[in-house]
C-alpha cells in the first residue's frame, strides 16, 4: 500500500473531498487524539476526515516530555488502572506501532534516605516493572536495577555526591511527539482518510438538534465550505470547551489547561549515561537524553491566557534551574539553556483547584446527537481515547462497524524498519552518507527513509547537512513540505525538526536557507520567503522576550507580540 505524500496537492484534493460527499466521521483537531481518532475511523472502513486549524501537533502533542511512560506517579497515586493501561500501550508502540520513532530509555532516580526509601521506591519499580510484562507488552525493556552511591555516580558522574545514598535505575520510553502525529495523520490518509492542516472549524451545521456536519474556513486559500457527515468527533484537546461552544451548547465537562515547561541544554552540560527523575514539593523533574541534548521539565501550573501560544516566564525557567542545580555536581546556569518550549496538559477540571492533582483520565460524551466529544487523557494512551471515541460514534452510525484494530496496525515507516536498520552500513556506502547520518534518517522515517534519500539522489546538494543546523539535511526540509503537510516556516523549524530548540540562536541563522529549500515546493517567490523569514524571526524574538518577563500575565502580553503567519 502506497503511502500518500501530504503536499499541498494533495491539501487541496483532501478539502475537495470532504466538501463534495458526506463522511461517516469528520475528526475536528490533528493532535494526537485527533490523528489516532481519524486513523481508528478510517482503519473501520469508515469514510473520515480530519480537520486542523494549525498545523499537525502544533499544540499540546508538540511541547510535552517527549515521553512514552506508565507513570509512577500515579502508580503512587493507587491509580493501577491508568499506568496498567499505560504499560500497554507503551509495550505497543515500541514493539508494533512505531519501533522507529518509540525508544527506551533509562532513568535513574537518586535515593536520600537510607533505609526505608529503598524499600518504598524499590517496591513500586518493581511493581512498575512486573505491571509492564503482565500486559505481555513489556519484555523488550531491561528490568529495574539497584545501585549503591558509587555504581550511581558511575553511571552519572553529574550527580553532587551528597544528594544520594544510592539509586534506583529502571527503563521508560521517549517519542518524538510532533513527528509522531504526523507519522499518525500520513497513516490515516494511507487508509483513506482526507486529512488537511490550515482548516478551521468556525461552526457547525444542524438539523433541528443533531449535529450534521461542520463549515471549515480554509485558511491557506480562503474561502468557507461545509463538511456533512453523519458523526463529528471533537478532538480538540485544551480548546474543547471553545470548540462547544460553537454549537451552543454546555458541555458535560470541562477542560482545564495545565502549563508545563521545558529547557533544552546540550548534551556536554551534564555528564551522564542516564536520564534522571527527581521528586520536587509539587511533582517530578525529569532530566531526559535527547539526541546531542538534554531535556529538562517540568513544571505544572494553572493557564487561563492565550492557549495557541502558551509563554514560559522568567519564574517559570528558575523554578527548574533550582531544583535541577540542586543534584548537579556542576550547576546550570541560563547561559546553558539552549532551547524553551511551554506546553499545555487538558485536565478534566475537577474538585481540586491544584492541576497536578486533576485527572488525567479521559472522557468520552455524546452531548447532543451527532457530536461526539472526547477530553483528558495522556499522551501514552492516546490510542486508546481514539478507540472509545469512535466506539462512541459508531453508536449513532446505525449500522454494523467492526471492532478497532489499530492495535495492530504499524504506523508508516515501521515496517521494514529494522531490516533497514540492520543494514545502515551498506545505505551509508551506496548513498556517500556517514552511517550516524543514516541512523538518524532511520530513527525519525524509518522506512520512508527511501522517499528521503531519492530526494538525495536526484539533488546531490539535498544531501548536505543544514548549514546553521547540521544535525539534519536540506533534503529533510523539502520532504517536510513535499510529503508531511508543512505548510510554513514555523511548521518545519519547530515540529518537523526540533532546530527552533536545539541550537541557541533558536533556529534564525538557518530560517533563510531552510525557506528557501521550501519555496519551490510551496511556490513561494522572494516575497514569501521574506514573509516567512520576517515572521519566524519575530517569533523568535518575542519568546526571548517573554521568557524575560517575571510572569506569566507579563509574558503572555511579550509572546502576543509576534502574530502568527496565517492569522485566526
Amino acid at each position: 500500500m502506497k503511502t500518500p505524500a501530504l503536499g499541498p496537492v494533495e491539501r487541496g484534493e483532501a478539502l475537495a473531498r470532504m466538501a463534495d460527499r458526506e463522511l461517516d466521521v469528520l475528526v475536528v483537531g490533528g493532535g494526537v487524539v485527533g490523528a489516532g481518532t481519524a486513523l481508528d475511523a478510517a482503519t473501520r472502513g469508515l469514510e473520515t476526515g480530519l480537520v486542523e486549524s494549525r498545523d499537525w501537533a502544533s499544540g499540546t502533542s508538540s511541547r510535552s516530555s517527549k515521553l512514552v511512560h506508565g507513570g509512577l506517579r500515579y502508580l503512587e497515586m493507587l491509580d493501577f488502572a491508568l499506568v496498567r493501561e499505560a504499560l500497554k500501550e507503551r509495550g505497543l508502540l515500541l514493539e508494533r506501532i512505531a519501533p522507529h520513532l518509540v525508544k527506551p530509555v533509562p532513568f535513574l532516580y537518586p535515593l536520600k534516605h537510607r533505609g526505608w526509601e529503598r524499600v518504598y521506591a524499590g517496591a513500586g519499580v518493581a511493581l512498575y516493572d512486573a505491571m509492564s510484562v503482565s500486559s505481555g507488552h513489556g519484555r523488550g525493556l531491561p528490568v529495574h536495577r539497584h545501585l549503591s552511591r558509587t555504581r550511581a555516580l558511575r553511571v552519572a558522574p553529574c550527580l553532587r555526591k551528597d544528594a544520594l545514598v544510592g539509586a534506583l535505575q529502571y527503563y521508560d520510553a521517549q517519542v518524538d511527539d510532533a513527528r509522531f502525529v504526523t507519522s499518525l495523520v500520513r497513516t490515516a490518509a494511507r487508509y483513506g482518510a482526507h486529512v488537511a492542516n490550515r482548516a478551521r472549524v468556525v461552526g457547525f451545521l444542524r438539523e433541528g438538534a443533531r449535529v450534521v456536519g461542520a463549515r471549515v474556513h480554509d485558511l491557506e486559500q480562503g474561502g468557507e465550505f461545509e463538511v456533512r457527515a453523519r458523526q463529528v468527533v471533537n478532538a480538540s484537546g485544551v480548546w474543547t470547551d471553545e470548540t462547544q461552544a460553537l454549537i451552543g451548547e454546555r458541555g458535560q465537562f470541562h477542560v482545564r489547561a495545565s502549563k508545563g515547561i521545558h529547557l533544552v541544554v546540550p548534551r556536554d552540560r551534564i555528564h551522564s549515561t542516564t536520564g534522571l527523575i527527581l521528586r520536587t514539593e509539587k511533582s517530578v523533574l525529569f532530566v531526559i537524553p535527547w539526541g546531542r541534548h538534554w531535556i529538562i521539565g517540568t513544571t505544572d501550573t494553572g493557564w487561563d491566557l492565550d492557549k495557541a501560544h502558551p509563554a514560559a516566564s522568567s519564574a517559570d525557567i528558575d523554578y527548574l534551574l533550582e531544583h535541577v542545580n540542586e543534584v548537579l555536581a556542576v550547576p546550570l546556569t541560563r547561559d546553558d539553556v539552549e532551547g524553551v518550549y511551554a506546553g499545555l496538559r487538558p485536565l478534566l477540571a475537577g474538585e481540586s483547584d491544584a492541576t497536578s492533582k486533576l485527572s488525567r483520565e479521559h472522557t468520552v460524551a455524546h452531548p447532543v446527537p451527532g457530536l461526539v466529544v472526547v477530553a483528558g487523557g495522556k499522551y501514552t494512551t492516546y490510542r486508546v481515547m481514539a478507540k472509545d471515541a469512535v466506539d462512541e460514534a459508531v453508536h449513532g452510525l446505525d449500522r454494523r462497524v467492526g471492532p478497532c484494530v489499530t492495535e495492530d496496525v504499524p504506523l508508516v515507516g515501521a515496517v521494514g524498519y529494522q531490516a533497514l536498520w540492520n543494514a545502515r552500513a551498506r545505505m551509508a556506502r551506496r548513498t556517500g552518507l556517514h552511517v550516524a547520518r543514516v541512523e538518524h534518517l532511520l530513527n525519525r522515517y524509518g522506512a520512508l527513509t527511501e522517499e528521503v534519500l531519492e530526494l538525495v539522489a536526484a539533488d546531490a546538494s539535498l544531501g548536505e547537512p543544514l548549514t546553521s543546523a547540521d544535525d539534519y539535511l536540506r533534503a529533510e526540509v523539502v520532504y517536510a513540505a513535499s510529503h508531511e503537510g508543512a505548510r510554513h516556516l514555523d511548521d518545519v523549524l519547530t515540529r518537523r525538526t526540533r532546530i527552533s530548540i536545539e541550537t541557541f540562536d533558536r533556529g534564525t541563522r538557518g530560517a533563510r536557507e531552510a525557506a528557501e529549500l521550501m519555496a519551490p515546493v510551496l511556490g513561494w517567490g522572494p516575497e514569501q520567503i521574506d514573509k516567512e523569514v520576517e515572521h519566524y524571526e519575530k517569533r523568535v524574538e518575542a519568546e526571548r522576550e517573554s521568557q524575560r518577563q517575571p510572569d506569566d500575565l507579563t509574558a503572555d502580553a511579550a509572546r502576543l507580540g509576534a502574530p502568527d503567519i496565517v492569522p485566526l
